[in-house]
């Protein structure tokens, strides 16, 4: 039979699926949401798909536009596509002969595993409950399901806390001394008889009645518009929230809501539920991959109350369960779950994440979707399915996010590194960390605000534990399997996790946890093994990963599409040596200040500023040139002849003298100026706002031996690196916060007056390039007449934010998370770029600049650079790179190309 609905002469509002045909497809994701676009197809495919409908993301939209107030004509289209589910499976809805009983879910276009609500075997009341039982034959599972919908509909929908329930069925098993199945462990929910059950029901019901002053529902119909409700007000909850704002998923997407008969896991030993996934999504393995439990429903999967079996006989074998898996206790049903799990990943042409239930026997497909995984399995994935021909070079690249790269770039454990180990658990998540236990994630997140690398340590976790889950190295329960809550989204974070640890005793009262006969405290340091599922003793050695093989191929992939060239902001040798390494194609920023604060260079740099005379400065900026000298060329030699882009002193020059009153009685000994007078100079130089004072270009109007000095050291160096290794350096002057062509143009007066000089004293000519940094609103509306001096523009983002919002970078932090709450700003404006006020100038200049110097050179070097969100702005605006640091050079091209190949 086929699931249809009428459609509406206005606004569709409700889509049908199931029975081998739907009204959408995988193609309406952003109406039907993931769930629901995907249920709809996998109808389609005749996968066996219980039948259901979807309430769109419109809704959702509307709901929320007109103060959480339903379209008119939405009840008449639930009523209708409850009819035609009705007439589909041959059940009533609230009909006690034969009872239609429905879940609930969320479904966003973009999976949010968790983070909203969900309600189960809604339908069941009184009268229904007797139904089902004389339908199954089993009067134990209509109660149980029974006591599940009212637990799950009283704390999703009637708000009572979840310890309601929970306190209550406890309560039970003690007062009444259930008998356990294995007298070493306390009774399970399945040791329960339906006498029990019966009872634990009358139970949560007074307790309904007494906490709200009403009764538990007794009509379907106002059961399923409260649980509708309930999910689409759970697009604003709190974990929501916090989920989207991590993963920059728009409130405006809004949820879908996928209305699905039921099919029942927890029927019997021939009866269960789990979770699969095509591929391994720790590691990217080609193993078909996942986790089950017989007589269950799918929440004991994932709630992590139950530890589930695997799947296959191998993966059960590696793992050493005693418990047989599916493969091995339902063949038949496993063969046909292999069956349909590549049918799914053939035809989305990715690693799918599935949901299945078998009852008695049968198998029901629930959801399908693109599976959450880590960076490295996200990265094996995309080569292999490009090696295997499911894929091009252009879907492998789109397939992995340039922000997961970064957990690539994290260390690992040491492979000599002692290793103590507390307890072992499921390797859920790979990586490494080192970190003080925490127990509480509030706590966690304050920790680690304060500085302090944290692990949560837990039971188990809910989705109300996303705050301190993001504020941790590493997540640790001892409940769960590889596809619960803590797992996926420790992935899906990059987080090191290991869960299912049977062996750990934590008590969160005390602060303690326990294993093996040890005792470790909250602040305890421990270090973690995802990869390995180990727990180990204290602080252990870390390295940093190879990003050779796949990572490599990808970069080469990348580098091969994108347009925008990517530079490091780097002076040390080690920076630069690492963003070599990562592929950066030169230095777009070499801040010069920071070579100044070693200390034997700081006491000349301190002695040139309290000069009171040119000849005084002079003096001690010859001093100071070897030192640029040799920065400068060992920056040349390991860039080769990559450009090199420096700039020039920026800070106020009141950042390089003492403060504190020790500190100027120390340098007044050192100098031999009397402690009065240097204080009087550190005074003359404090400034009320440094940031917008005497700095930059305008040092070196006040002073423009010190930028001699450096145009001479860079030039020097340049040409002795040539003669050294034949490879002769691009060195690019960057003058700094230049405001007025005039600045720039007197400057570069003396600058190249520098290098004509070098040029005669060397016997050599060297080619290089005098550009500016464009950081203050009034350079990018007259980079017209500015790009007349500069062969090169370099924006830079950091204080040209801040410039042009009026923000102070440094006390930011007051106020813009709520600003980004309230939605005035989409994201903090210091991390990715407001593309309508900051973003409008940087098209400003590169517009006018261009016309004043058609082949000026234009880049980026503010941290915006590293920034996905960003480089793809910069790609569409038209600049020639991006400049970011070291370690997230690799994030930039693939960046870059991602920007690429969506420009196309």
């Amino acid at each position: 039979m086929t699931m249809t609905i009428d459609a509406p002469t206005k606004n569709r509002w409700v889509y049908a699926f199931g029975g081998g045909t739907a009204d959408g497809d995988a193609s309406m994701r952003n109406l039907l949401g993931g769930k629901g676009a995907n249920l709809a197809e996998m109808s389609k495919l005749g996968l066996p798909v219980p039948s259901g409908f979807t309430i769109t993301t419109a809704v959702c939209t509307e709901y929320y536009k007109n103060g959480r107030v339903y379209p008119s004509d939405l009840a008449d289209e639930v009523d209708a596509a409850i009819r035609a589910l009705e007439k589909d499976t041959g059940k009533g809805f609230g009909l006690v002969a034969n009872p239609l009983l429905v879940s609930v879910r969320s479904g966003s276009r973009a999976s949010m595993p968790g983070m909203m609500d969900t309600v189960l075997n809604l339908g069941l009341n009184s009268q229904t409950v007797e139904g089902l039982a004389a339908l199954s034959g089993n009067r134990r599972f209509a109660l149980d399901s029974y006591r599940r919908f009212i637990q799950m509909y009283g704390s999703v929908v009637m708000h009572l806390p979840h310890d309601t329930f929970e306190a209550i069925l406890e309560e039970y098993k003690d007062f009444n001394d259930i008998p356990r199945a294995d007298e070493n462990k306390p009774p399970l929910d399945t040791d329960l008889t339906a006498e029990h059950w019966d009872e634990v029901i009358q139970a949560y019901k007074a307790a309904v009645q007494k906490k709200l002053g009403r009764p538990f529902p007794e009509d379907p119909r106002e059961q399923i518009w409260g649980a509708i409700s309930a999910v689409f007000a759970s697009w604003m909850n709190d974990r929501a929230i916090l989920y989207r704002k991590l993963h920059d998923i728009p409130e405006s997407w809004g949820t879908a809501v996928s209305v699905q008969s039921m099919v029942f896991g927890n029927m019997g030993d021939s009866s269960a539920t789990g979770v699969a996934f095509t591929r391994d999504p720790s590691n990217g393995e080609n193993q078909f991959y996942g986790e089950f439990l017989k007589n269950a429903q799918g929440e004991d999967v994932v709630a992590g109350l139950r530890t589930p079996t695997p799947i296959s006989k191998m993966r059960r074998e590696r793992l050493g369960g005693d418990e047989p898996s599916l493969e091995e206790s339902m063949p038949e049903v496993f063969a046909q779950l292999k069956s349909v799990a590549d049918t799914l990943e053939r035809h989305y042409r990715d690693m799918q994440d599935i949901e299945f239930t078998v009852e008695r026997g049968r198998l029901y497909m629930l959801q399908t979707r693109n599976g959450k995984r880590t960076a490295a399995a996200a990265l094996k994935i995309a080569v292999d399915m490009r090696a295997e021909g499911l894929i091009d070079e252009r879907t492998a690249i789109l397939r992995v996010e340039p922000s997961q790269l970064d957990q690539l770039l994290h260390p690992t454990i040491s492979p000599g590194a002692k290793r103590d180990v507390i307890c072992k658990g499921l390797p859920a998540s790979p990586g490494a960390a080192v970190g003080k236990i925490v127990f509480d994630s509030d706590k966690a997140a304050e920790w680690a605000a304060a500085g302090h690398a944290v692990i949560l340590v837990r039971l188990e976790t809910s989705p109300d534990d996303i705050k301190g889950m993001h504020a941790s190295r590493a997540i640790v329960t001892a409940r769960g399997g590889m596809t619960s809550h803590a797992a996926v989204v420790a992935r899906g974070m990059g987080r090191p996790c290991v869960c299912g640890i049977s062996e750990l005793s934590i008590d969160s009262k005390t602060g303690e946890m326990k294993a093996r006969g040890r005792v470790f405290r909250e602040g305890d340091v421990i270090s973690i093994d995802g990869g390995r599922g180990e727990v180990l003793a204290g602080a252990v050695d870390l390295i940093d990963p190879d990003l050779s093989g796949d990572f490599g191929l990808l970069m080469e992939w990348s580098d091969k599409v994108r347009r925008l060239s990517v530079r490091a902001n780097a002076e040390t040798p080690l920076d630069v040596r690492v963003a070599r390494d990562f592929g950066a194609e030169g230095i777009g920023l070499c801040r010069t200040e920071h070579m100044f604060f070693d200390p034997s260079r700081i006491p000349v740099m301190q002695e040139m500023i309290l000069s009171e005379t040119e000849k005084g400065r002079r003096a001690a900026l010859a001093r100071l040139i070897p030192f640029q000298r040799s920065d400068f060329a060992e920056i040349f030699r390991l860039m080769g002849d990559r450009p090199c882009t420096i700039r020039l002193l920026d800070p106020p020059l009141h950042e390089f003298l003492p403060h504190k009153a020790e500190d100027i009685a120390r340098v007044a000994e050192a100098s031999g100026i009397p402690a009065h007078v240097l204080e009087a100079r550190v005074k003359s130089l404090h400034e009320s706002n440094p940031m917008l004072g005497h700095r930059g270009c305008r040092l070196a109007i006040s002073y423009p031996e010190i930028y001699e000095m450096q145009a001479q050291a860079i030039f020097e160096a340049a040409i002795e690196v040539g003669k050294e290794t034949g490879k002769m350096p691009k060195p690019e002057i960057m003058i700094p916060f230049v405001a007025t062509r005039l600045e720039l143009s007197m400057i570069r007066e003396r600058v190249e007056a520098v290098a004509r000089n070098v040029f005669r004293d060397k016997g050599q000519v060297l080619d290089y390039l005098i550009g500016t940094m464009i950081e203050l609103p009034r350079a990018a509306l007259r980079a017209e007449e500015i790009a007349k001096d500069a062969e090169f523009f370099s924006f830079g983002t950091n204080d040209m934010t801040q410039t042009a919002l009026g923000i102070s970078r440094d006390d930011a932090g007051s106020f813009l998370g709520t600003y980004e709450a309230r939605g005035i700003y989409p994201k903090d404006p210091f991390v990715s770029i407001d593309v309508d006020g900051v973003g409008e100038l940087v098209r400003i200049g590169i517009e006018r600049g261009r016309k004043g110097r058609p082949d000026l050179k234009l880049g980026v070097c503010g941290e915006h650079g590293g920034d996905p969100a960003s480089v793809e702005f910069f790609h569409s605006a038209g600049l020639d790179y991006v400049s970011c640091s070291p370690y997230r050079v690799p994030i930039a091209r693939l960046a870059a190309a991602h920007a690429a190949l969506k420009a196309r």
